[in-house]
């Protein structure tokens, strides 16, 4: 017998400025799929709502959490500190959700890291799948970063020189996908999360 197909672990991650955020929002329109708030110490942007858009907190509530072994993953990035609790991942795919995740490159190795401690056949490394976002030129990534006007000039280099870096694990992805178009790349991306839940990935017993 066919067993149930096993709960979708979203991550989407890729440089500052690809506009990951822009496609994830267009994919929470899917019925079943709900977006993993993280943490950061970093203070709200523009309209950002605590319990919405991120759990804003001080370093020393991170570090406790930390301390008592609570992230799933978490990084230091650009001088502020993210991470994603296990809880509110594993409580929603108990509950027979999809999960989206949006991290940065560096949080998305430290993921990988911590599912491989997981028994291959759990939901959760089964209901994993990993889309890397790209710009389509560096070039173009810059003009993105400064046509947001959020951040200095020299904050804007940092991004670029990380870019560079980080742009080297795409790799490392079960799927990529390069941001020339809004709409053409909401779609693909679509189109890999419908696909991940048809996967025969499925736990027997």
């Amino acid at each position: 017998m066919i067993g149930n197909p096993v709960p979708v672990l979203m991550l989407v991650s890729g440089p500052s400025g690809t506009g990951k955020s822009t496609l994830c929002r267009e994919l929470l329109s899917e019925p079943n799929l709900v977006y993993s708030v993280s943490c950061t110490t970093r203070p709200p942007r523009g309209e950002e709502v605590d319990g919405e858009h991120y759990h804003f907190m001080d370093e020393a509530t991170f570090q406790a959490h930390v301390a008592a072994g609570n992230f799933l993953e978490h990084a230091k990035v650009y001088d502020n500190y993210y991470g994603t609790l296990s809880s509110t991942v594993t409580e929603a795919l108990e509950n027979g959700n999809d999960v989206l995740l949006e991290i940065d490159v560096k949080g998305a190795g430290t993921l990988r890291r911590a599912l491989s401690k997981y028994p291959v056949h759990s939901a959760i490394r089964q209901g994993f799948v990993d889309v890397f976002i790209g710009p389509p030129s560096l070039s173009e990534l810059r003009e993105r970063l400064e046509a947001r006007a959020e951040d200095a000039p020299d904050v804007i280099e940092l991004r670029m020189k990380n870019a560079e870096r980080e742009l080297r694990e795409w790799k490392k992805y079960n799927y990529v996908i390069l941001n020339h178009f809004v709409d053409d790349s909401v779609e693909s991306l679509r189109s890999i999360y419908r696909a991940a839940r048809h996967r025969v990935h499925y736990i027997f017993g």
